[in-house]
């Protein structure tokens, strides 16, 4: 028996894009960004060439996500820290002490947002960035989430806010391909070919900052102003800078944090360090007295080292590699927020008629038994369960939400032992549980307890 996984996850990442896409879900977030169907964007766009797409194209507008008065709230009522926000002007950040301070008795935390310093600030003609919206602004946590499993790779959200006839940022590229989502205002963008294809982490702009200088005196790729509603696709390592135009401008970057096959690299060689650390010969000292200077003198070792390597890496599970890259990966999605008062009380309230919903956008995997026991991953957990369990758990993630009692091959006191390890490990949710509920209904474990070890 294959191991399921749960219906309308993230797509693999393969090098031909479209090949990844066959038989998807409907993709609703991507479908927000792009104005061509995702399988065009897949084959065509995505990693290889920019997108823009108007809001009649693509008929709608971002303000549901974020607006301008979402943001003064953020910036003034909601307490908001360092590193959420970031401030910069004329391609330079601002030093956080000019914008953070204490901010009375109570709540003498030194690094809140001061908002009076803000106005100042962008009054002057600061651009304001808000970070990680993605944990922060509920449209934003929710719209995050589905477009990472819409592509299967991890997002972020910032927000630039930038005053009239003003520029945030010099021309430069991002480590990872970017939705530029016009929220308000028009903005000027300007995009270039990369100096770089496909840069990672360690190949921040700024490393070739006169390369990326002179690659902006070129003929760009897209010369455009975003309106509300417009979007922008970028692959990493394109150069962009946006200007805003006759009123305040905001924009949401959408950051894709793509998996790579240099991620399955690093993935190969965490595994290979682990491997080759058991290996005598490699763990030997190099010789009383050596010169480091000369490198002639650890040329034998340094030989003997890297045979000894390439003798490891050949040991190395294709599988076990795609298993670690997929920890990784699944280490840097966040599944939808669980309301811990509310699922707490609906596990006291569990009965044979209470509907269990698979936590929404969690990532999860379910092992066929081995040795009595099954493995269900969930996110970066990996959970072990009875192997008389496994019909049952396969079966609630085929359907995504089933009722406690139609949970197949277990009793019914089995079936509220499971039910109750699931909602509490947050792998599983009661979507009708509110906080304060009466906890009428509770089930019972009928003696068994949790003594099955689910």
């Amino acid at each position: 028996m294959s191991d399921p996984e749960l219906p309308g996850r993230a797509p693999s990442s393969t090098e031909d894009g479209a090949r990844s896409w066959a038989g998807g879900t409907t993709r609703p977030a991507l479908r927000r960004c792009i104005r061509v169907e995702p399988e065009v964007f897949a084959a065509e766009h995505w990693s290889r060439w920019p997108l823009l797409s108007t809001a009649a194209e693509l008929g709608g507008t971002f303000t549901d996500l974020l607006d301008l008065p979402a943001v003064d709230e953020l910036l003034s009522t909601r307490g908001l820290r360092t590193p959420f926000l970031r401030i910069a002007k004329d391609g330079a950040v601002v030093d956080t002490k000019r914008f953070t301070s204490p901010q009375g008795a109570g709540a003498e935390v030194a690094d809140q947002v001061s908002s009076d310093a803000v106005l100042r600030l962008f009054a002057d003609g600061s651009t304001v960035v808000l970070q990680g919206l993605h944990r922060l602004w509920p449209p934003l946590i929710e719209f995050a989430g589905q477009l990472a499993a819409d592509l299967g790779h991890p997002t972020q959200v910032n927000a630039y806010i930038t005053p009239p006839s003003s520029r945030g940022f010099s021309p430069h590229y991002d480590v990872h391909d970017v939705f530029v989502l016009q929220v308000a205002g028009e903005k000027h963008w300007t995009i270039h070919e990369p100096v770089l294809t496909d840069p990672l982490r360690t190949h921040p702009w700024t490393d070739r900052a006169a390369e990326v200088a002179a690659a902006a005196q070129r003929p760009p790729v897209i010369d455009a102003v975003l309106r509300p509603g417009d979007a922008l696709y970028l692959p990493r390592g394109y150069l962009h800078s946006a200007v805003a135009l006759g009123e305040i401008s905001a924009h949401l970057t959408v950051g894709v944090h793509s998996v790579t096959r240099w991620g399955a690299v690093e993935s190969a060689l965490d595994l290979v360090r682990t491997l080759a650390a058991e290996d005598p010969a490699l763990r030997g000292s190099l010789p009383l007295g050596v010169d480091l200077a000369d490198p002639s003198a650890t040329t034998e070792d340094v030989a003997a080292v890297l045979s000894g390597l390439q003798r490891w890496l050949g040991e190395v599970d294709p599988a076990a590699v795609a298993d670690a890259l997929r920890a990784r990966t699944w280490a840097q999605v966040r599944p939808a927020p669980v309301s811990p008062l509310a699922q707490s009380g609906a596990v006291a309230a569990l009965s044979a008629d209470t509907v269990l919903q698979v936590r929404p956008l969690l990532r999860l995997q379910l092992r066929d038994p081995d040795g009595g026991r099954v493995a269900l991953v969930a996110g970066r957990r990996t959970h072990d369960l009875p192997a008389d369990t496994h019909p049952a758990l396969a079966a609630l993630l085929a359907a995504g939400e089933l009722k406690v009692g139609d949970l197949p091959g277990l009793d019914a006191a089995d079936q509220l032992t499971l039910a109750r390890r699931l909602v509490t490990e947050a792998i599983a949710i009661v979507p009708d549980a509110r906080a304060g509920a009466p906890a009428a209904g509770a089930g019972h474990d009928g003696g068994r307890g949790d003594t099955g070890g689910a």
